[in-house]
């Protein structure tokens, strides 16, 4: 016969078992911030040899190259052309519209009935 467990029971099991991972891992770190290394001793270097100094190079003076002066060319005058002028086009006048206003048709002025008064 088989024996099925309920799921919420690993559900709490797995909680159970991230939590307390978890504090153990605070554990241990706070367990590393309080831990003291113990000093070591400042190595002491050997005395370096001065490097000798190089003389500084001067480089010889080139002279700057003269670019010949060339004539500006002469370009000949072209003329402007001059564009035809077209006669203003006239427009024909339209006829002025006239719209008459709307009437509203005549009502009979109704009469609003009395509430009876109680005795």
């Amino acid at each position: 016969m088989a024996h099925h467990q309920n799921p919420s029971f690993f559900l709490l099991l797995l909680v159970t078992l991230s939590l307390t991972s978890c504090y153990t891992i605070l554990a241990e770190a706070r367990h590393l911030l309080e831990v003291t290394l113990p000093e070591l001793p400042k190595p002491e270097l050997p005395h370096l040899p001065e490097i000798p100094t190089l003389p500084k190079t001067e480089f010889p003076e080139i002279p700057k190259p003269e670019l010949p002066i060339l004539p500006k060319p002469e370009l000949p005058e072209i003329p402007r052309p001059e564009l035809p002028t077209f006669p203003k086009p006239e427009l024909p006048t339209l006829p002025k519209l006239e719209i008459s206003k709307p009437e509203l048709p005549a009502f009979s002025k109704s009469e609003i009935p009395q509430v009876p008064k109680k005795p």
